[in-house]
Parts: C-alpha cells; sequence; structure tokens
C-alpha cells in the first residue's frame, strides 16, 4: 500500500526569462514500511522535493498524497496539523534545545498532542530502547557527542508514530563510526518498528542502508536501485548508477 504518492510534480523557480525548473514532471510512490533514498547530482531537485513533502513549499503542477492526505488541499493551519501529526524530520543539523533534557527533547512533539498524554512513558521507553538511548536520558545536548544528538532528534522524530520519516542528509554531521551507528538505528526502526523513511542523502555509503533508491536529475525520475539480499552488492550499483547518472539518458535497475 503506498503511504507516498507523488504524481507529475513539477515546480518551477522565478519568471519569464530568469525561471528555473527545480523539478520536471516527476512522478514515484513510496510503500508503507519501505525505507527508500533519494539521490542525484547538486541541483537535480533533491531538496526542492523534501521542502514540498514537508509543506514547507508548494508544486507548481501536479500533486503529493501522504497517508491519504491530498497536500494541495491543505490550508495553512491544516498544514501544520498535518506535519505534526504524519511527519517525523530529521536533520543534519539536530536542532535539539539546549537547556532541555534528552527526554524533554524527545518528548517535545507530544506536548502538542494531548490524545498521547497517557502513552508518553512508554513510547519514550520505546524509542529509547531502539536508539540506545536509555543512559543518557537526563544529559544535556551539550554533554553529548554529535552520533548521540543525531539519535536523539530521531527518536523525537519517530516518538508520534508519523506515517512518514522524512530524513535530510542525516548523517552529514557525523563522522564514519557514529554515521554508521546511526544507519543501523535507521535499519533497526525500519524493521523492526515498520517505520517508513524516505532519506535524501549524496552518499553512496548512507544510501547502501536504504531498501530502495530513487535516481532523480535535472528534477526528472532518472533510475531506481533496489537492493537484494547483499549490502555490498547494493553499494557496489549505488556507485555505478551514480556515473551514470552523469552521463545521461534514462534507465530502471531492477534488484540483485
Amino acid at each position: 500500500m503506498a503511504i507516498l504518492e507523488v504524481s507529475n510534480l513539477s515546480k518551477i523557480f522565478g519568471q519569464r526569462h530568469d525561471r528555473v525548473r527545480a523539478l520536471n514532471d516527476l512522478s514515484f510512490q513510496v510503500n508503507a514500511g519501505e525505507f527508500v533514498g533519494i539521490m542525484g547530482p547538486s541541483g537535480a531537485g533533491k531538496s526542492t522535493l523534501l521542502n514540498i513533502l514537508a509543506t514547507i513549499e508548494t508544486p507548481s503542477t501536479g500533486k503529493v498524497n501522504i497517508a491519504g492526505n491530498d497536500l494541495e488541499a491543505l490550508n495553512e493551519r491544516q498544514q501544520a496539523a498535518f506535519r505534526r501529526d504524519h511527519l517525523g524530520f530529521v536533520f543534519q543539523d539536530f536542532n535539539l534545545l539546549d537547556d532541555m533534557t534528552v527526554t524533554q527533547n524527545v518528548l517535545l512533539p507530544l506536548t502538542l498532542q494531548q490524545d498521547l498524554q497517557p502513552d508518553r512513558a512508554e513510547r519514550l521507553q520505546t524509542v529509547a530502547n531502539h536508539l540506545n538511548l536509555t543512559p543518557i536520558l537526563e544529559a544535556f545536548p551539550g554533554e553529548l557527542s554529535m552520533g548521540q544528538r543525531q539519535r536523539v532528534a530521531a527518536a523525537r522524530a519517530v516518538i508520534t508514530q508519523p506515517d512518514l520519516l522524512l530524513a535530510d542528509e542525516p548523517t552529514g554531521s557525523l563522522d564514519s563510526l557514529a554515521a554508521t551507528d546511526f544507519l543501523n538505528y535507521l535499519r533497526q526502526l525500519n524493521e523492526k518498528e515498520k517505520t517508513t523513511i524516505l532519506m535524501v542523502t549524496h552518499d553512496p555509503f548512507t544510501a547502501s542502508f536504504a531498501s530502495r533508491i530513487i535516481f532523480i536529475k535535472d528534477g526528472a525520475f532518472f533510475a531506481e536501485v533496489t537492493r537484494g539480499k547483499s549490502r555490498q552488492q547494493f553499494f557496489d550499483r549505488i556507485i555505478d548508477m551514480e556515473a551514470t547518472v552523469s552521463g545521461g539518458g534514462h534507465t530502471r535497475v531492477a534488484s540483485d
């Protein structure tokens, strides 16, 4: 079942002779429980796509449907409620509040959802266990490593049990060890909690933790690569496809 449907999506910035087409008739789907990566060269439209999915920007043409919600039909107030109730966000720069403990940062989204108040302790325990946060729940962000901060940000994003988790270059601020640990936690959230994840990344190693990669170029669908049994083979095929993206043409690559 598709949790995300992107249909003939285009986004044009500027007017007349200064127009720039950031997205060009882009269409794809993400099924519930998938872990999908979005890749493409600089200027491919990845950030614009993410902003539209997050209801930060509106498309010029086309439609986006997330969890049965037509984003175009939502007014500003409804968009805010939609982001709160259906989306989770993990950013490269964490966006944690320094004067709050880990517990307070993670629970912050639930303060806006009164119907979830009775489940606070149970949900906190669940995400803390999955992301290995229990020993640091009373610490402040300034006392944490970069990897720990990113795991706190992920816990805050998933504690509301969103329909879709959007991750924007989530390992960009992490060293290789912390990045690997964090990606393993994301994979665990996807496999054990069935969290649906859409991750934008430029890094093939990061992308190899997903189950499917959609490549876009010049704002349009270019190709996709689906993971088979071997992550190493998946990584190699991502590298090969990156080289193909730099060449040209359109193709679709099946699973191993």
